[in-house]
């Protein structure tokens, strides 16, 4: 029987096995040991951390709880702090600072709408704001518009259309008499100059054009001094330097912007004007139909005889210079032409114009009374055209 050959281990062999064991271990333990200090270490922060949220959700962010629905009442004017200070006080939220907080760094704090609300104490801060700043379904605004070219009328019924008047004459009679806004500057200058008493309405021509947004419950006052407060944005001081610079006044100019926003688009503007103010230099009567159209309610093309002869200070066929005032609420470009009109018509001097197809709107402009005679002959089937098919023949 062979025997496996016994191997020979010396002192130095066995002593070097061992530290190389030692070594090997050492080394890993520097590697390992950080790491797990380092675990250790995270895990409690992360403790600590669970622990103070946890703390902080129970005290500030957490419903409060109780699922029986509470009335909650926002009303007009009040601000974020008092909105979160009466949902603190009614047991809706825990924190009134921390709700305060997240509406004004969550972009919410000025969407908050006046309503009234079915909240829960099971609700969140993030639900409760959401409910609030998409309102109850019952609003307290509305937007209302008063479109360039619309007379005061026309924009009293449309505000009785819309619901937010329950009638017109109320609005009209205010927008007659005009006295009840004596305390804007340009009212008053009309009364006090005489003119109010040759006119339709005090206050057309003054509503400037745009959109506002009024309570469901404004008045008709409330109303009316909504857009006259626009007024002097729509017409600033330096525009009415320009127009005094001119020899005009401001209510001359808004009179004359007025007629430019019937007669034309928004292109022949400025082309308008130039007529205008080459008839009015020249002492002529500026005979424009849209000035009639005012008097009689009824926009003809062609115009009958009874319509020339109307005896209003509005027919500019009958009297000379601008109607007793504007006809209409002008737009910004309107009024801008009536201060700026086209250079090269002014200084050609164009005194005549004509519409084309009176569906396009565009107009045909004449220097002279013949040439003006010659595009009338050709343009007036086409104005008979269109009065045949709305009736008005």
């Amino acid at each position: 029987m062979k025997h496996r050959p016994r191997r020979n281990y010396t002192y130095k062999s066995l002593h070097e096995e061992r530290e190389l064991g030692v070594y090997w271990y050492s080394g890993l333990w520097h590697i390992v040991r950080p790491v797990l200090v380092a675990l250790a270490s995270l895990t409690v922060v992360i403790g600590l951390l669970s622990m103070l949220w946890q703390k902080l959700d129970q005290t500030y962010l957490s419903p409060p709880g109780g699922e029986e629905s509470k009335t909650f009442v926002v009303e007009s004017g009040q601000s974020l702090t008092r909105v979160s200070r009466n949902l603190e006080e009614a047991g809706l939220i825990r924190s009134k600072t921390v709700f305060k907080y997240y509406c004004d760094f969550s972009g919410l704090g000025q969407k908050i709408q006046t309503g009234t609300y079915e909240l829960s104490g099971t609700m969140t801060l993030r639900e409760i704001a959401d409910q609030l700043t998409r309102g109850d379904g019952n609003p307290t605004v509305r937007n209302i518009t008063m479109i360039p070219g619309w007379t005061l009328e026309e924009f009293a019924d449309r505000l009785v259309q819309d619901g937010i008047l329950k009638e017109r004459e109320t609005f009209l009679s205010l927008c007659r008499d005009g006295t009840a806004f004596r305390d804007y500057y340009y009212i008053a200058d009309i009364l006090d100059s005489g003119k109010a008493r040759n006119r339709k309405y005090v206050l057309e021509g003054y509503l400037a054009a745009n959109t506002y947004e009024v309570y469901v419950t404004a008045t008709e006052d409330e109303i009316i001094r909504k857009l006259l407060s626009q007024t002097e944005r729509a017409f600033p001081a330096s525009d009415q330097d320009e127009a005094n610079d001119q020899g005009f006044t401001m209510d001359e100019i808004l009179t004359m912007a007025s007629m430019i926003e019937k007669e034309a688009k928004t292109a022949d503007f400025t082309k308008v004007s130039a007529v205008f103010h080459n008839r009015l230099q020249k002492g002529m009567k500026l005979e424009s139909d849209v000035t009639i159209h005012y008097v009689t309610g009824v926009r003809r093309m062609n115009l009958r005889t009874e319509d020339l002869n109307t005896d209003s200070p509005y027919n500019t066929y009958r009297y000379s210079g601008l109607p007793a005032g504007p006809i209409c609420a002008p737009s910004p470009e309107a009024i801008q032409a009536a201060l700026n009109p086209d250079p090269v018509y002014r200084a050609e001097g164009y005194l005549y114009f004509c519409a084309k197809n009176p569906e396009s709107g565009e107009l045909y402009f004449s220097k002279t009374l013949d040439e003006h005679e010659r595009a009338v002959a050709e343009y007036a089937p086409l104005w008979e055209e269109y009065d045949k098919k709305r009736g008005l023949t």
